[in-house]
């Protein structure tokens, strides 16, 4: 059972200079975290750091799109998952200024977390019996 191949293609995919393009979105990726969170931990006023939470926004969403584009199951996945749950820690740090500092402080332990545990942990997906790309379990070796 597999949605439509011509909408979810086969994983996974690449392209030419896709590991150097997710390198350099990566690293500005952490420099605007690194911005926000002057401003979250340190109560700086939002002009000064509104830049660098659109540079962690607009870097974020290229590197998801990139993982999407990659492997469409990214999303059922763990590692997915984790980086929505962020988006929604985020949207309640910005919409409860208070907690700011401990929220923001999850996220980035859950960053952490996610970046450097191992591979079948980032990988496993919620009761998985079938790939979303149209591959049957097994098939890659992580279904």
């Amino acid at each position: 059972m597999s949605l439509n191949p011509k909408f979810l293609p086969p994983a996974p995919r690449s392209f030419p200079g896709q590991r150097w393009l997710n390198i350099g979105l990566r690293g500005l990726h952490l420099l605007g975290v690194a911005g926000v969170a002057g401003g979250f931990l340190f109560d700086l006023p939002r002009e000064a750091w509104i830049f660098y939470w659109h540079l962690a926004a607009v870097t974020g969403v290229l590197m998801s799109l990139i993982y999407l584009w990659i492997d469409c199951d990214w999303i059922t996945q763990l590692k997915g998952q984790v980086i929505v749950f962020k988006l929604v820690l985020l949207w309640l740090a910005v919409a409860w200024p208070p907690a700011q500092a401990p929220i923001f402080a999850v996220v980035i332990l859950l960053s952490a977390f996610f970046a450097h545990a191992p591979a079948k942990v980032r990988s496993w997906a919620w009761g998985r019996q079938v790939r979303v790309c149209g591959t049957e379990p097994g098939e890659r070796g992580n279904g």
